[in-house]
């Protein structure tokens, strides 16, 4: 029982700090442009996050399932593969760049599936497509899962966020040149407005997708813990903890484990968020409220599209390549390409530096299995 529990301890302490990266992502640019508070931004994360939870369907599935052999991964390799994210987050966080979560999770989940292996290359499901009849996206494997998104989601955040802002820029021309009554403060006044909502909007996304892999990881220790029998001494007022399944879709996670990570990770983006809102709010780009609203508009978008097709993507590089996508629209020199590389090279290095974190902790703590 007590690995067990200490399986769920490091994944909220997981969430805490992804609460650092990725919801200090989601209230950027509304903190940053002055329309919320801090304090209100984060009251607002922390609602729509939760609601967004609620209605999130692909969770398990997300990390537990389609990207490594599970006949190898046993309590210590969960427990591995969440320190090495933990240990990459802090470290990006420390510097203020907005690196990936869920990449940096299946980084480590990678890493110490392969040391539960003793090497074996072929615990990592690599390719496997759909069915007869699905989706090219309904594919498993590191490609479907992991690849594919992490290419296209952050490609659709700076297409579409140049676009929404051009035409943004359009409309407010011309309706300044047929009336000329159209100001700089009222323009924005206006969206001012529309950036609550918009922030709104983004806190549901990211909710609905990426705040759902920590809940599948807790809901997963907490069913392989009941089947072992590791939590059948447990306490009658902690029965609840006992989970038979997650359902034939790996997908019904209890209300109190959602709810549960929604509030660590509020918690966590009022702890230390600051960092990485000063780079995306003010480093990146000059970000006013016509802005704001454009990039937590496409970035929701980009989210709530790939939640429905089942794709679970990164919040980070949405909310990031559409504020890219955004500055650039206003002038490509208005975007400080310097931060742009420095957290580009964040991106690619996640992934290879979790997994060998992954793999080097578990070859330390763990027991392989024969």
């Amino acid at each position: 029982m007590t690995l067990v529990l200490s399986v769920v301890l490091v994944a909220l302490i997981f969430e805490y700090i992804n609460g650092f990266h990725d919801t200090a992502n989601s209230i950027a640019t509304v903190v940053s442009t002055k329309v919320l508070t801090p304090r209100m931004a984060i009251v607002v994360a922390a609602v729509t996050n939760l609601v967004g939870a609620l209605f999130g369907t692909a969770v398990a599935k997300t990390i537990s399932s389609g990207l490594v052999d599970s006949a190898y991964v046993t309590t210590q390799t969960i427990i591995c593969a969440l320190m090495g994210g933990i240990i990459w987050n802090l470290i990006t966080w420390w510097f203020g760049l907005p690196s990936s979560s869920s990449h940096a999770l299946v980084g480590g989940l990678t890493g110490a599936t392969l040391a539960t292996a003793s090497g074996k290359w072929s615990v990592l499901i690599w390719s496997k497509a759909p069915e007869a009849g699905k989706h090219w996206y309904e594919g498993s494997g590191i490609l479907y899962k992991v690849v594919v998104p992490m290419v296209s989601s952050p490609l659709a955040g700076l297409l579409l966020g140049f676009l929404i802002m051009s035409l943004l820029y359009l409309l407010i021309s011309s309706l300044n040149a047929l009336f000329g009554w159209l100001k700089p403060r009222m323009v924005g006044a206006v969206f001012g407005k529309l950036q609550i909502l918009s922030a709104g909007y983004m806190g549901f996304s990211h909710g609905m997708n990426d705040a759902q892999k920590t809940m599948g990881i807790i809901a997963l220790a907490l069913v392989a813990g009941t089947k072992a029998g590791d939590l059948a001494q447990v306490p009658e007022w902690l029965s609840f903890l006992r989970i038979e399944s997650l359902g034939a879709k790996s997908d019904q996670i209890p209300v109190w484990i959602k709810v549960t990570c929604a509030l660590v990770m509020a918690a966590g983006t009022a702890a230390g968020g600051w960092r990485i809102i000063k780079t995306l709010g003010h480093k990146l780009v000059k970000l006013q409220p016509v802005h704001g609203f454009a990039a937590e508009t496409t970035a929701a978008t980009v989210l709530s599209v790939a939640a429905v097709y089942g794709m679970p993507v990164s919040t980070t590089h949405a909310i990031t390549t559409s504020i890219m996508g955004v500055g650039a629209a206003k002038r490509l020199n208005a975007i400080k390409w310097g931060v742009v590389s420095r957290i580009i090279w964040a991106w690619v290095l996640t992934i290879p530096v979790t997994a060998l974190l992954g793999y080097a902790l578990f070859w330390v703590f763990g027991t392989p299995v024969k």
